[in-house]
């Protein structure tokens, strides 16, 4: 240990408190050791001081595991006099947590499959019953039971065979996301012999007979085998497709309608399908148009048509139609226009109805069409001006209602039935909060903040009613900007402690989501990728020009690729930030994209560029990559959270990442790694577990602005 942490010293002072010993505790942050390490590559030289902190064993090198539990024990040492803040928020959080309840059951064949919690454990247990009302249920998977004697554990697949006879359901019980795929037969109840590694997409046969899964590689991570495997045998199963472009990653899946198998492979700008009858689960798979540069799109079938979603002269993507007999892209045909004022993000197919999920302005819509009697198409309305809405979880092709989610982030999540006759909604079933909660007492709002290039980046808010915009009031400002994804302004209960105690929560909707379209995507990524950090800095700026909150004041937070985010900009504005939460970190990025037996780094260089054989790549990437732009200055606090087990970004990005900044900034501020040493890129599996994290965080972001209570 003493070659690893250099310096580990403690002050302690001792108070004597009526018959209580009280030890506060001065302790000096660990140094790490400096072994030095040179990258050469086009014409750069980088020295890694810190990368013997990578270990890619699974059982790592002690003196490794002695250096992060000396940072959690600095971490304790720091935050623990804020221990009765942590517990407070926890019990708060706890507080608004119905911990005995039901899931909304769905209905499939003959069965409804909902989910039970009860107060005191911390996973879920998987039920089905004959009626709609739970009665008499059956278990399927007591997972409280499945857990014991794991740090970590959660479920995966969770596939009923077309019969109701069958379940396939995949566990992980390290956090590193390799699931492991089992068989119950649910009329014994016992497990069939078979156990498959690293599953990944899973499907049945119609007829129960065959199950097709697919299958990521042990060392990187790539999905890129689909095999059927016979039920109820234990092998070898028959591989039929292997993806071999290191960009792609595949999968298997059904049409709702069940008629149809599609295999599908994918990359970040690219797409291929593949399809098969399913009641031909031994027949021969065809392309349904081959893979190309800059052309993605997504297949089903309904009706005895293929209808595919694609970018095809149409940027923010349309829906085509083919027939069956020949549904080569030449037979495609228009079945929803492109829009460019409108995203179609993807079209879901019921007997006589299809419903449409869209994005326009920032804000996301239902879309009911009526195929059989062709009445006009309508949105299902919405209350709020700012919310997020999604369809749920319809696995019944014949049914007359869908099921969708909102929520805004006053307005708890709901869960509504859609008339697809009447065309009303009904609601089901709303979050309920048992320590009460009034949204009459909050408001939320989006404001435009004006980024550098004039682009005009939307932020959505949430503050309790009455607060003074002058300037004073603390802000947590979160946001992601990759990939696509989109960050909606959705309902949070534990956010609410920080709100209540006045911090007014925001979410910045920059450039690399999907939040305005396609095109703000593609204006976030690749060469393009500084306009996200820029949105960033550049929103925050505006909200403090515009008096919601002040540097000395702006707690910020994001992860993994928003950690990424985290360290690019307090390298680029440190100034701009009283403190950061930056959580699983993607930030050791030129080391990492170099290496490609890391898992997940060659199906990345499509979204954010190979620096190992492109130089342009290299000189844009090392721009921006927040371990090599580490430098002297000053630095905000900072809290870096890592898991030991993470397969998405391996710990030791954030572990260098803090002992290069500790080394080189140029003022008194704190640096806390913290490290969950039981757990992987989602944090702990447990719901109890995870709210604790969620109460430190929190804790760390208010008294970074001085509430402690």
């Amino acid at each position: 240990m003493k070659d690893r942490v250099l310096s580990f010293a403690f002050l302690f002072i001792v108070i004597i408190i009526g018959k209580y010993v009280i030890v506060a505790q001065d302790m000096k942050p660990p140094v790490a050791k400096k072994v030095p390490s040179v990258l050469k590559m086009h014409g750069y030289e980088l020295t890694d001081n810190y990368a013997w902190m990578r270990d890619r064993n699974k059982d790592k090198d002690p003196a490794i595991i002695d250096y992060l539990t000396a940072e959690n024990k600095y971490v304790d040492s720091v935050m623990g006099k804020h221990q009765g803040l942590v517990d407070t928020l926890y019990k708060e959080m706890l507080g608004r947590i119905k911990q005995t309840d039901l899931s909304v059951p769905t209905r499939i064949g003959d069965w409804w499959y909902f989910n039970k919690t009860e107060e005191g454990k911390q996973y879920a247990t998987y039920l089905r019953s004959k009626t709609r009302d739970g009665a008499n249920p059956e278990v399927l998977l007591d997972v409280n039971e499945m857990a014991k004697g794991f740090k970590y554990f959660a479920v995966g697949a969770f596939e009923i065979s077309d019969d109701g006879n069958m379940l396939a359901y995949a566990t992980d019980t390290t956090g590193y996301r390799q699931y492991t795929l089992q068989f119950k037969d649910l009329k014994t109840g016992k497990l069939l012999p078979a156990r498959i590694d690293r599953v990944t997409s899973t499907e049945w046969s119609p007829d129960g007979k065959y199950f097709f899964y697919g299958q990521e590689d042990d060392v990187s991570k790539r999905s890129d085998k689909i095999y059927r495997h016979v039920v109820g045998s234990t092998g070898p199963d028959t591989l039929l497709f292997e993806e071999k472009d290191v960009l792609f990653n595949s999968g298997i899946g059904r049409s709702r309608d069940k008629k149809m198998f599609f295999i599908q492979s994918g990359a970040a700008t690219m797409s291929e399908f593949r399809y098969l009858s399913a009641d031909n689960p031994l027949g021969e798979w065809k392309v349904l148009s081959p893979r190309r540069e800059n052309h993605e799109y997504s297949a089903t079938y309904d009706m005895g048509e293929f209808y595919i979603l694609t970018n095809k002269d149409a940027e923010n993507f349309k829906v085509m139609r083919a027939p069956a007999s020949d549904p080569s892209e030449a037979n495609w045909k228009d079945f929803i226009a492109h829009n460019p004022a409108i995203k179609v993000e993807n079209i879901s197919f019921f007997k006589d109805y299809a419903v449409v999920s869209e994005l326009e302005n920032g804000l996301e819509y239902l879309r009911v069409m009526d195929r059989k009697t062709r009445r006009a198409d309508m949105r299902i309305p919405t209350a709020e001006s700012v919310y997020t809405m999604g369809l749920g979880g319809n696995p019944e092709y014949v049914t007359d209602t869908v099921r969708y989610g909102y929520s805004s982030m006053i307005t708890p999540q709901s869960t509504y039935e859609f008339n697809l006759k009447t065309r009303q909604s009904e609601l089901i079933k709303q979050q309920e909060i048992p320590s009460g909660h009034n949204k009459d007492n909050y408001e939320t709002t989006r404001v435009w903040a004006t980024a550098r290039d004039g682009v005009k980046v939307p932020v959505s808010l949430i503050m309790k009613k009455g607060t003074k915009l002058d300037g004073k009031a603390p802000m947590l400002l979160y946001a992601y900007g990759s990939y696509g994804a989109s960050m909606t302004p959705n309902f949070s209960t534990a956010r609410l402690s920080l709100v209540d105690r006045g911090m007014i929560y925001a979410i910045a909707h920059i450039r690399g989501g999907s939040e305005l379209g396609e095109k703000w995507r593609q204006d976030g990524r690749m060469f393009k990728k500084m306009n996200t950090f820029h949105d960033f800095i550049d929103s925050a700026k505006w909200l403090i020009g515009n008096k919601y909150t002040s540097s000395d004041r702006l707690v910020i937070q994001g992860g993994s690729a928003g950690g990424l985010l985290m360290g690019v900009v307090v390298n680029q504005s440190p100034e701009t930030f009283k403190a950061a939460i930056s959580q699983v970190p993607f930030v050791d990025v030129m080391n990492t994209m170099v290496d490609d037996t890391l898992p997940l780094t060659t199906g990345e260089w499509i979204e954010w560029g190979n620096p190992r054989d492109d130089k342009k790549a290299w000189d844009y990437m090392i721009s921006y990559s927040p371990y090599e732009n580490v430098k002297a200055q000053k630095y905000p606090n900072m809290l870096i959270e890592v898991s030991l087990n993470d397969s998405q970004v391996p710990y030791w990005e954030g572990a260098k990442w803090a002992a290069k900044l500790r080394e080189m900034k140029t003022d008194n501020n704190t640096i806390l790694l913290k490290t969950n040493m039981g757990a992987g890129h989602g944090g702990s599996s447990g719901r109890y577990d995870r709210l604790k994290e969620v109460a430190f965080e929190y804790a760390y972001a208010l008294t970074q602005v001085g509430i402690t209570k």
